[in-house]
């Protein structure tokens, strides 16, 4: 999970301005092969046998962003990333 950790942690900071902001700059600022390893790490993660509760305390863990404000929780969070980032492929 160290791969994954290294999105949220280094995308998701405490000086990001706004999560929309932070996905929107990783995204402008990252090469496509990149983009591509963060959807197969993120995508593998929410579908591996871990807990919907282990996922979510690692997401919150992970990342400094305040979900009851965005009204999602962090899967619905990290699903809705995975989307944006394919969308732009």
């Amino acid at each position: 999970m160290e791969e994954l950790s290294d999105f949220p942690d280094g995308t998701f900071h405490q000086d990001m301005g706004s999560p929309k902001q932070a996905l929107e700059n990783f995204i402008t600022e990252s090469s496509k092969e990149c983009l591509v390893f963060t959807i197969k790490f993120c995508e593998a993660f929410l579908n591996s046998d871990i807990s919907e509760q282990e996922k979510e305390s690692f997401i919150k863990s992970n990342s400094e962003i305040y979900f009851p404000a965005i009204e999602l929780t962090p899967i619905q969070w990290l699903e809705k990333v995975i989307t944006q980032i394919k969308e732009t492929l």
